[in-house]
């Protein structure tokens, strides 16, 4: 499992990983640099100093060098003086050409400590006076003599040991300032999610009342108003299902006082069995339709239409919801006009997906009519075009812009959730229901011709 940490001792490490990390790479390109540059300059003079050297144990160091001693020429120098020795086998000091005495000294103790060959090059060796560095060969005079010539770089050493040492002094003081940044950048990062995860349990725990978050981050703004928007439609939602279980729980209690009514009247024999019978079967079909909504509510929306919906023709399916609900349209006086494209009107949508669709709309259509429900049918500029409309109130105007919520119920309503089905069957089809009053009220869903999607 991998491990996880707190965003204070994240940022700390980061902080302090990185600090040091480009600490160490600048010094480290510095000393490399340093070495480098060191050892071409020490290189160069060495070269000329034992040059020089030799000219002189010849007999004449000017004729060839521009008339004057190799240790004169400050050109060829990088701050420091050119120095040579001559030693024997053994180490022992025989001439001391140019240099200070104690440096010449204690090369000589050195070599006559480590022993002493040819071939020494460019080597730097620690002394008790210094840091020197230091070339040998044979001697051009004497056979057996060793030509020693050195340059002394304690300062050059020196210089880099305080560089160093000052680059570690930053390391150390960036260390301490990442310390104390990290815990200020947590804490700025910390405080926000701490508090709005406070407010994420205070909406787990039902609490759904808006927070005003003032935060310097554009992205916990963000956050917070996504998270108060959210606590807003689950407030609603719950409003809404707190409307919803109010209104089922009165049209159940009807429809429930009714069956036990005639079953009580069947039991005593005070009613007609019959007749009674048939009250109990009524109401237990609206019971059983109010349910069955319900349950296609549910599953709307949660998947999408199972299988390749064939095209229907929507006259034809028009006409058979019409007939479902000629019988109550003429218990209510109220008869049809149609208004349909010669042609036939294709829309690819599952037919009892479209039973549920124009059955609802018909249905709150003959439900306010007062003598007259008009369907419009037809193909036209690219889209399948359906309404439904009736010579009723209309829709009032506190109403209209929630009549396809779930359960809301205006005036006059059943149940809340037939617009809602009637709506959600749309958008699965990818199509729009719209509502408007147009001296009554007029339902109109669009969709895309099949030719278009």
């Amino acid at each position: 499992m991998k491990r996880k940490w707190h965003i204070r001792r994240r940022v700390l490490v980061t902080l302090i990983g990185l600090t040091c990390a480009v600490l160490l790479v600048v010094a480290l390109a510095f000393n490399l640099t340093m070495r480098a540059y060191t050892r071409s300059r020490v290189s160069a003079q060495l070269t000329t100093i034992s040059a020089s050297a030799a000219l002189e144990r010849r007999g004449d160091p000017w004729e060839h060098e521009g008339g004057k001693p190799f240790d004169e020429r400050p050109d060829r120098m990088i701050g420091t003086r050119g120095n040579a020795i001559v030693l024997d086998a053994n180490g022992m000091l025989c001439l001391d050409l140019h240099g200070d005495d104690t440096a010449g000294a204690e090369l000589a103790a050195y070599f006559q400590a480590h022993g002493l060959t040819g071939g020494v090059k460019d080597e730097v060796i620690s002394l008790d006076s210094g840091s020197y560095a230091v070339s040998v060969e044979a001697d051009p005079v004497e056979e057996g003599r060793f030509l020693v010539v050195y340059v002394d770089v304690t300062s050059l050493t020196a210089l880099t040991d305080q560089i160093n040492l000052m680059l570690l002094i930053v390391i150390l003081a960036a260390i301490l300032l990442s310390v104390f940044l990290s815990r200020l950048f947590a804490r700025s990062f910390a405080q926000p999610v701490q508090r709005l995860s406070a407010f994420a349990e205070e909406i787990g725990g039902g609490d759904l009342t808006p927070r005003t978050f003032q935060f310097l981050d554009l992205e916990f703004e963000a956050l917070a108003d996504s998270m108060n928007r959210m606590a807003a439609e689950l407030r609603a939602a719950k409003q809404k299902q707190e409307t919803f279980f109010q209104n089922v729980s009165h049209e159940l209690r009807t429809p429930l006082t009714s069956i036990r009514g005639n079953a009580e009247g069947i039991v005593y024999g005070v009613m007609e069995p019959q007749r009674a019978a048939k009250v109990i079967l009524s109401e237990s079909d609206q019971l059983g339709g109010m349910v069955e909504d319900i349950l296609y509510l549910s599953r709307m929306g949660r998947a999408a239409p199972e299988g390749k919906a064939d095209p229907l023709d929507l006259r034809e399916l028009l006409s058979l919801c019409v007939s479902e609900q000629r019988a109550e349209a003429d218990r209510r006086g109220v008869r049809f006009d149609f208004d349909f494209d010669e042609a036939p009107v294709l829309l690819p949508i599952r037919e009892p997906d479209a039973q549920r669709l124009f059955g609802n709309l018909i249905s709150n259509a003959i439900r306010y009519a007062e003598s007259r429900v008009h369907l419009v049918c037809r193909s036209t500029d690219g889209a399948v075009c359906v309404q439904v409309s009736d010579d009723g109130p209309g829709i009032s105007p506190d109403d209209l812009p929630h009549v396809f919520e779930r359960f809301y119920k205006g005036k006059g309503g059943k149940h809340g959730i037939g617009l809602a089905i009637a709506q959600s069957v749309a958008e699965t089809y990818h199509g729009r229901l719209t509502a408007r009053n147009d001296g009554g009220a007029v339902f109109e869903a669009r969709f895309p011709s099949p030719s278009q999607e």
